[in-house]
């Protein structure tokens, strides 16, 4: 039996990664979650191949009680304080996440933890001025404090690697959307306002773009990794180079939901809204090895899944 920890289990991604693995039967799974942000709701089908415990993993005491008494294979540490208006608006809760990167290593190199996944973020390249952003010649310059801690997250596992031969792999995510997705990010809140035929705020002209992963390429390509001893200690970008302008992403909602909303134009964000996103994706091409979603057909899955029928 393989003994997975992931960290962060009750949130959006954390805990599709958990159905995911849930489907090899030799899989075992602890599932952390202090429950700011993540949802009971979220956690998979009750089993009795996992295990849910309410916990803090910047709590030293919380998550040594858990590693201790486990002899974990991986560990998924997906656990963060994230949504850039909340992050903006408590940047000492996001310091506070360092604590979790020390305890998570400090205690994995001592409970012979085989690898450690880290879901790092596009944040990090902060405003590129090459693209596609690649994981190795692309600079690392944003100066907010979420893109900080998660590019330090990074050094930690580096360290870690290079001193006590701790293995990791490094996960870039960039936007990634799903049903279980919280209204509090651009697709969930563009659709939920269209289905209400209520009107639709665009920060700024809309000009800025992004990428947009469907849940199921970015929980395919990381179990990919796992499974099959990939990317060891290195980092792969985790999302979709398909560029869309925010507002044509929402003329595509609107048109996919036969909406009446209109557009409402808002200031630009004054930071942490960066103005292009668009991520070199050679590496989690070949973890994927198939087709991604397309855009039109994962907003489809959407309106189609029962959160959005609510």
């Amino acid at each position: 039996m393989r003994k997975i920890l992931i960290t962060g289990g009750a949130g959006f991604i954390a805990s599709c990664l958990a159905e995911k693995l849930l489907e090899d039967p030799e899989n075992y799974l602890v599932l952390i979650d202090n429950l700011s942000t993540g949802l009971i709701e979220n956690l998979p089908p009750k089993n009795d191949r996992w295990n849910f415990i309410k916990a803090d993993v910047n709590d030293y005491r919380d998550i040594s009680e858990i590693m201790l008494s486990n002899n974990f294979d991986f560990v998924f540490h997906y656990a963060a304080v994230v949504g850039v208006n909340r992050t903006q608006a408590n940047p000492c809760s996001v310091l506070n996440d360092l604590k979790g990167f020390k305890n998570v290593l400090n205690l994995a190199k001592n409970s012979n933890v085989k690898r450690v996944f880290f879901a790092s973020s596009s944040e990090v390249y902060g405003e590129s001025v090459t693209f596609p952003q690649n994981e190795i010649s692309t600079p690392l310059n944003s100066k907010v404090p979420y893109a900080v801690v998660k590019n330090a997250g990074e050094a930690f596992l580096r360290s870690y690697q290079k001193e006590f031969g701790l293995d990791y792999t490094i996960f870039r995510f960039f936007n990634t959307y799903g049903p279980k997705q919280s209204r509090d990010f651009v697709i969930s809140k563009l659709l939920a306002k269209a289905l209400k035929n209520e009107p639709i705020t665009i920060y700024g002209d809309g000009s800025q773009s992004r990428t947009f992963c469907y849940i199921n390429d970015n929980i395919d390509a990381c179990c990919r990794a796992a499974y099959d001893n990939l990317f060891v200690n290195d980092v792969v970008n985790i999302g979709n180079d398909n560029e869309t302008s925010i507002l044509d992403l929402a003329k595509l909602i609107v048109k996919l939901t036969d909406s009446t909303s209109e557009f409402v134009f808002l200031p630009p964000l004054k930071e942490g809204d960066m103005q292009r996103r668009l991520p070199d994706i050679g590496n989690m091409k070949i973890l994927l090895n198939r087709p991604l979603c397309s855009l039109e057909e994962g907003i489809k899955h959407l309106i189609d899944s029962p959160r959005f029928q609510k």
